[in-house]
């Protein structure tokens, strides 16, 4: 939430949000992905999330990328977008592609993302799939 009362956070929509904190462009490419799981690991440092939180952020943010990766048109870019609030981050990853399919609710790389992170949606048009994490980092004092 800003002073002036406005939530620019991400719906089901991420499109609907308003500016992303950070956004990194890069080739749809699996090789990128580590470059994406260390951005998110330093973020989410700076949301003073505790180690194993970080550690469920970057495995959540490695499988949504896996998922969009598997989906991308050749020769595309991976689009990912953090909104960075107190103690959650929502991150959007998403890129462009030719038919893509919803995930299985019951697959694996479903439930593990689900599990790692407090929300999962996908965004499926006819021209580019994405899928969007909230994750909210472990009240301070709380055991795991």
């Amino acid at each position: 939430m800003h002073a002036n009362g406005s939530d620019d956070r991400p719906s089901a929509d991420p499109a609907s949000a308003g500016r992303a904190d950070v956004e990194l462009r890069l080739p749809a490419d699996g090789a990128y992905v580590s470059i994406l799981r260390t951005t998110t690991a330093a973020l989410a440092a700076r949301l003073d999330f505790t180690l194993d939180d970080i550690e469920d952020l970057r495995m959540a943010v490695g499988e949504a990328c896996a998922m969009v990766l598997e989906a991308a048109r050749p020769e595309s870019d991976l689009t990912v977008r953090y909104w960075l609030r107190d103690r959650e981050v929502v991150v959007s990853v998403s890129a462009p592609a030719s038919s893509p399919q919803h995930p299985e609710e019951d697959s694996f790389a479903w439930q593990v993302l689900t599990t790692l992170a407090t929300r999962a949606a996908v965004t499926a048009t006819a021209d580019s799939f994405g899928i969007t994490l909230t994750v909210q980092a472990t009240p301070l004092g709380a055991g795991r």
